[in-house]
């Protein structure tokens, strides 16, 4: 009798231990759609937004600005013209915030999917056609970065409210 108990508990064990992983499997499906742009019911890429925020150093937010849009909005609307983006927008605080949750651009772009934001897409092709010279594109870029006291990137979804 104590084999047959031992054994029972390991086929028993190893059964739930294929049911989690089944259910883990499934549960993976919905991430993996999720990270592609597709969804499970409709296998139709989805739009995938980015915010991209940047927090300037004190009294450099206009110079930020004028770098951003003189250097990395023509290669986000050459990126748009190719389909790739479907959207590119900026906005900014109206009133101020505490140190520790400031910042001072908040740049949302809708790329077509998740699959084309996370593809490796090298842009220098793009950059040198649009900047000749680049020995003053890459000072300026460098630029834009030095004076930036943080950046960070945050993939977000929609929220269905209504959805039960």
């Amino acid at each position: 009798m104590g084999i047959m108990k031992h054994w029972s508990m390991k086929l028993f064990g190893g059964a739930i231990l294929l049911l989690f992983a089944a259910m883990l499997w499934n549960g993976n499906a919905g991430v993996r759609a999720q990270q592609t742009g597709t969804t499970a019911n409709d296998g139709k890429e989805q739009p995938f937004v980015v915010e991209y925020y940047y927090k300037t150093k004190w009294g450099h937010a206009d110079e930020f600005l004028t770098l951003f849009k003189k250097n990395h909005y023509p290669v986000l609307k050459k990126e748009m013209e190719l389909g790739r983006i479907l959207k590119v927008s900026m906005t900014a605080p109206r009133y101020h915030a505490t140190e520790d949750g400031r910042w001072d651009y908040r740049v949302t772009i809708v790329f077509k999917s998740a699959a084309i934001e996370s593809d490796n897409f090298d842009s220098a092709a793009l950059i040198k056609q649009l900047y000749p010279d680049q020995d003053t594109y890459k000072k300026e870029e460098q630029r834009r970065f030095e004076i930036l006291d943080a950046h960070w990137d945050l993939p977000i979804k929609d929220v269905a409210l209504d959805a039960k």
